[in-house]
């Protein structure tokens, strides 16, 4: 399992948001390039990157630096205002690895179906849960779901990774949703990334666990724990690492 870490953009800097609020920014440093070259010195290979601005404008707005984090030579996974084919493909062509697609799931099925076609193993789908609901719009509104069908439909079109996040632990430091992870792992034909209230090396133990109980979980995102210095990102990625080799 990976430990992938996060940066969220937002006015060309490194933010982090909590429960998703727009309003509830706390800003972390002012170059997101520099901060992405030294989570590569620390040992990540794949990075998480949401273009918020985008998000919410439905527009990606950082593409430039994208780009520059992109040469760093990271596997990056880019979301926040993908919503056309083009807008996917300026991405790729940066060096971008994965675009991730979420509130087209809901608004805009047959997009995300003609992307994992036109872009095999290269889209992930965000699936962002908020009280059982699925959230999109840079989580300003929720949807029904029904998971199960939703996964198959996903998996039948050939996208490659679904990204799983508790809206209401993001950016809260009070650990994952484990149950929610139990549920979707056992019924996802596709490999999971957990995102949401990563916050420890208890946690990430506990995800390591759940991988090798046969879950589907290939990495976790983590944010705000590193930024605030709750989990060190070298140790996590070693621990990680050692848990490979058993």
């Amino acid at each position: 399992m990976l430990v992938i870490p996060a940066i969220d953009l937002r006015g060309g800097k490194v933010v982090r948001l909590r429960q998703g609020e727009a309003a509830a920014q706390t800003t972390y440093a002012l170059d997101p390039i520099e901060v992405a070259a030294d989570f590569k010195a620390k040992g990540a290979e794949r990075l998480h990157v949401v273009d918020l601005d985008g998000a919410f404008s439905g527009q990606q707005n950082h593409q430039e630096i994208i780009a520059e984090i992109a040469k760093l030579g990271l596997d990056v996974e880019v979301g926040g205002g993908l919503r056309s084919l083009e807008a996917l493909k300026e991405l790729f062509v940066k060096g971008v690895r994965w675009g991730i697609l979420g509130t087209a799931v809901a608004k805009n099925p047959e997009f995300v179906k003609e992307a994992a076609r036109e872009f095999p193993g290269r889209i992930i789908v965000g699936l962002d849960l908020k009280k059982g609901e699925l959230a999109i719009s840079g989580w300003q509104e929720t949807v029904p779901v029904d998971l199960k069908d939703l996964l198959e439909k996903l998996f039948q079109w050939g996208v490659d990774q679904i990204i799983y996040t508790e809206v209401s632990r993001d950016g809260m430091l009070a650990g994952p949703y484990f149950e929610g992870l139990e549920e979707i792992g056992r019924i996802s034909p596709l490999p999971l990334v957990a995102s949401g209230g990563v916050s420890t090396l208890d946690d990430i133990r506990r995800l390591c666990a759940m991988e090798k109980d046969g879950l589907p979980i290939v990495g976790a995102i983590v944010g705000k724990a590193i930024y605030q210095g709750n989990l060190d990102l070298a140790q996590a990625i070693r621990y990680c690492k050692e848990w490979e080799k058993c």
